[in-house]
This record gives C-alpha cells, sequence and structure tokens, in this order.
C-alpha cells in the first residue's frame, strides 16, 4: 500500500509526460501517481507503463479542482500530494516530506522550498536561443523556431515564504522569508502548484471546493483553510519542487478557460474567510493577520462620491476641491459615481441612466465595488466635508456586523440667504460603513426597488438611509445605527435642486419620533462652528 498519493489535474498540458518521467526518477518511497486527463488525449500519446502510475481520462473536461477531487478519491496512500502538470522534483523529495510530517504531525499542510523550472528554449537554426514563452520566428534573424526541452530546476530563486494582499491576490512575501528560521518553516499561503497533507485532511477541510470555480485561488483557499482550522502551513525547506511558470497567454497562457472572473473568485474568498463566514473554522480571519502581519492588511478607508452631474459648477466644484485635498493628505481613495464622465478619482458613468432613487443606489453600489477600502465614506455633490469627518474610525471588531455609522454634527446652509440651521438627522452624505456590509445592503436595496410594479417608483417604508428601516417595516435588513460626532461640523449645502426636501420649521416634520429629536437639538444662526458667518459661505460658492 502506497504512503503518499500525487495527483496531477492535466488539461492540454504538453509537459505531463516529462512530469510524470521526472516523478519517477525521483521517488524513493513507496509512491503512486495519479494523473486525470482532464477533456482531453495527450500528442503524442503518454506511453506509461510503470504500476506506478494511474491514467483517468474525462471525455469532457470538469474543471481542475473537480479533476483533483476524482484523483483524491482513487488514491490510496494516506498522503496525497497535488501538483500541476508542468513540474521537476528533488531527489528522494517524497521521503523528505514524509519524514517532516513525522516531526510536525498530520495537521499541517505543506509544500517543498520552490524553484522555478526553465523547462524549454526556442532554438532557431543560426542556433540563436530564446527563454522559453510565445512561440514565433526568431527576435534575432526572423528564422522559423522549434521548442528544445531543457528541464532545469533553476536553484534561484528559492521561495518558502509566500501571502495574499487584501484583493486575496497571491503575493511572495520576502520580509517574512528574513524571519523564518530552521528547516521547517511557517508560511501565511501557498503558491497553489503543490501542496501535501493527510488524505483524510484533504477531504475533511474540502480543500478543492468545486463551488469557488474550476481553478484559481488555489494557495489561497489552501492556507486559509488549513490555519482557520487550528491547523499549520509548512514548507520544507529539505527539499524542493520546481514549477514552470507561464502568465504571457497565447499558446503559453493556462489551459483552462477563465470560466470564472478571477477578481469576483477574489472577492468570494475574501468575504468566505475574511468575512468569517467559513462553517469548519475554529480561528479568525484576524487571528491569521495578527500571526503574519502582511503589510497590505492595515484597516483602510474609501471615499465614494456620486452625483447627478446638475448642480451649479459652483458649488459642485469647490466641494470636489476639497475631497481631492482630503483625499491626497489623509491618503484616503476616491472613487466616483456620476451620470457623466468625470474627471475625479476612479470614475464610474452612467450615460444612459436617468436621475431618481434606483439610479442612485446603483451608483453607491457600482462605486462600493469598485472600491478596495475596508470603511467607506459617503460624499455628495451639495456637501462640505471637513477633514476631522474623515478621521472616524468605526470599531474593527464590528466589521462583519451590519452596522452604519452617522456623523450628526453636520448643519444645513440656505443658499437663498445664509441662514444656518441645526438638528439631530442621519443623512446619508454623512455615513460610514465597513465596504462589505454596504454593498450587501445596497444589493439587496436595489433588488426590492427593482420589483416594484411601478418602474423607477421607491418606497419609503424601505428606508432611504440604511438602519432606519427593520425588515419588519419593509427594510432591507435588521441593521443598527450609531451616530457620532466630528470635531468639525459638516455643511449640507440647500439649494435648488437638492435631491431630498428641506424642513426650515418645526412644522415641517410630519413623524413625531424626528420632531421630538428635533425639538431637543434645534439650533437657528447666522453662521456655522467652525466654519464662520453663512453668507460669507454662500459667496465662495456663487
Amino acid at each position: 500500500m502506497p504512503q503518499l498519493s500525487v495527483l496531477i489535474p492535466a488539461r492540454c498540458e504538453e509537459f505531463l509526460g516529462r512530469t510524470i518521467e521526472d516523478l519517477l526518477t525521483n521517488i524513493e518511497g513507496d509512491t503512486e501517481i495519479i494523473a486525470v486527463l482532464d477533456g482531453y488525449l495527450p500528442e503524442p500519446p503518454l506511453k506509461q507503463t510503470d504500476p506506478r502510475v494511474n491514467i483517468i481520462y474525462h471525455p469532457e473536461s470538469i474543471g481542475q479542482r473537480a479533476s483533483t477531487n476524482d484523483a483524491a478519491k482513487l488514491a490510496k496512500g494516506k498522503y496525497v500530494m497535488k501538483i500541476d502538470a508542468h513540474c521537476a522534483f528533488d531527489k528522494g523529495f517524497d521521503i523528505k516530506m514524509l519524514e517532516a510530517f513525522k516531526e510536525v504531525g498530520d495537521d499541517v499542510t505543506m509544500a517543498p522550498g520552490m524553484r522555478n523550472l526553465h523547462a524549454f528554449n526556442w532554438v532557431c537554426e543560426n542556433g540563436h536561443t530564446r527563454y522559453q514563452g510565445l512561440s514565433g520566428p526568431c527576435k534575432e534573424c526572423g528564422k522559423p523556431t522549434t521548442k528544445d526541452v531543457c528541464w532545469i530546476a533553476k536553484t534561484n530563486p528559492w521561495s518558502t515564504s509566500y501571502r495574499f494582499d487584501k484583493n486575496m491576490h497571491f503575493q511572495y512575501y520576502g520580509d517574512y522569508k528574513k524571519k523564518q528560521i530552521g528547516d521547517l518553516v511557517e508560511s501565511m499561503s501557498l503558491q497553489g502548484s503543490c501542496f501535501m497533507c493527510t488524505r483524510e485532511k484533504y477531504f475533511e477541510l474540502d480543500l478543492c471546493d468545486e463551488e469557488l470555480g474550476s481553478w484559481g485561488q488555489q494557495g489561497v483557499e489552501v492556507a486559509c483553510k488549513t490555519w482557520l482550522s487550528g491547523g499549520r502551513v509548512i514548507v520544507n525547506k529539505k527539499t524542493w519542487y520546481a514549477h514552470m511558470f507561464r502568465t504571457q497567454g497565447g499558446d503559453f497562457g493556462f489551459p483552462y478557460e477563465n470560466k470564472t472572473d478571477m477578481d469576483k473568485l477574489r472577492r468570494t474568498t475574501k468575504d468566505l474567510f475574511f468575512g468569517d463566514k467559513w462553517p469548519k473554522a475554529t480561528r479568525k480571519f484576524q487571528w491569521l493577520i495578527d500571526k503574519f502581519n502582511p503589510p497590505d492588511w492595515g484597516i483602510t478607508k474609501g471615499i465614494i462620491y456620486y452625483s447627478d452631474c446638475q448642480l451649479d459648477e459652483k458649488i459642485a466644484k469647490p466641494v470636489r476641491d476639497r475631497l481631492l485635498k482630503i483625499s491626497k493628505d489623509k491618503n484616503i481613495p476616491i472613487v466616483s459615481a456620476t451620470l457623466k464622465k468625470m474627471d475625479f478619482g476612479k470614475n464610474i458613468y452612467f450615460p444612459s441612466l436617468k436621475r431618481g432613487a434606483l439610479t442612485l443606489f446603483k451608483q453607491i453600489y457600482a462605486a462600493l465595488e469598485h472600491s478596495t477600502a475596508d470603511i467607506i465614506f459617503f460624499t455628495e455633490h451639495d456637501d462640505l466635508y471637513d477633514p476631522s469627518h474623515f478621521d472616524f474610525t468605526p470599531p474593527i471588531e464590528k466589521r462583519n456586523e451590519m452596522a452604519y455609522y452617522y456623523n450628526i454634527n453636520v448643519w444645513q446652509l440656505r443658499m437663498s440667504d445664509g441662514h444656518c440651521l441645526y438638528y439631530h438627522c442621519r443623512k446619508l452624505s454623512q455615513m460610514c460603513a465597513f465596504r462589505e456590509v454596504a454593498i450587501e445592503h445596497f444589493r439587496k436595496k436595489i433588488a426590492l426597488v427593482e420589483k416594484d410594479p411601478i418602474p423607477g417608483h421607491f418606497d419609503r417604508h424601505i428606508g432611504f438611509e440604511p438602519g432606519t428601516r427593520n425588515i419588519k417595516g419593509g427594510g432591507v435588513d435588521d441593521s443598527w445605527r450609531v451616530d457620532w460626532s466630528s470635531p468639525v461640523p459638516n455643511i449640507d449645502i440647500r439649494h435648488a435642486k437638492n435631491y431630498t426636501g428641506s424642513k426650515w420649521k418645526i412644522e415641517d416634520f410630519v413623524n413625531r419620533k424626528y420632531k421630538n429629536k428635533a425639538i431637543e437639538t434645534w439650533k437657528e444662526g447666522d453662521s456655522i462652528p467652525g466654519w464662520g458667518l453663512g453668507t460669507d459661505i454662500v459667496k465662495s460658492l456663487t
């Protein structure tokens, strides 16, 4: 009975036969090889007669993850090692890996140290040589080229430390590599082309979850599931494998069509792990971040700006100019969603949409989707923001809870005469929230509005501001809201084209609850704290 089963999912892999030969040459233990021909037959055909090699053939492709799972189901070894079909290996790598498991235990996912594989060159009749990559004529003389397989495991680079960034994109982690001591070292993540664990652990943790798509994010998935379930990810520096990289596309690209949008897949894995939604986790995701302290995982802030582009530029431009300065000074990126193309931050525009509640919600949703920040500040074209507004940070431990945070230190400025008014209210333009929470809210809100039999109609029972209506009241979610006040107020400019109406008298309130709250906090005057006279502010905007 073999101790190790090597699993090779393969789709249109020209080096599968060479990879199997390499394995057979360097195996020193009781190890079997299971290769899956996923919807293709190699040309030339595989000529493997070694009893340690088993071939599975799928008449139609089912995907890399599914193919790996099929191989794992047939595996006889206590341990399984998934590899890509274009790899070379150290002599006795299997024995060295098995010995390492005896040392660290079985609650581990392990990979050998990784080298780069120089698999082939392009050579022309004049002897000119070009490093592996896209096919084509010789770049020196223009003559046709042929492929010359050399199969060299390069000694540099030597990779033993990996991580992922805030978008769950694979990265090498050189700074952490400097901290690794010994031969069996921990890594935050894996590269994905080679990993080994017990067959039992492979299925227990569902390390190739087919729901995530055909392929992609393999190293992130395996590492997060291992760490968050209470295990460890180890790189064994006593041995190595060499992986051929192919990132140029064309005839030297990936064999699987990218049926799953990679950005969407990264968002899915972020929601699953960062969102602490994976049901088998015994550790919080923050534990993993705290342990490895990756450089770009600090809590980040972003600004989204939305506008119908109908406001007088005498008002709109000063608002944007202030936001641009705040963005630069505080390093808070802006994503704008507008009805006309605009040079303002990262701009998404919707020229075919008409002003309305549904359009506004779609603008907000698009801006949220295009931002990569953790905490999002909502801003509008007719509000003047003080820099202190963006110093607020919601409690990090609440990031996965449906909560919305409103700055209630906002004064109204009447453009017709400079009159200033304050009363307690919660405005969308003064809200901030964790991005994932806001995305979920507006995704559901858009769906609710689109179900209305009257196109474009918005039922106010849904609640315009997040957190102002619960589900029983017809709202989107049972979220909660938190009031906070910036040291210096913001200004809500009231003009002829405001989307929402203005209230200048207590009698304007219909809802008794809001009316009583307004009575308690009502302040009127000719100036705004920290800003000066209302008439002077109006003059600066006209």
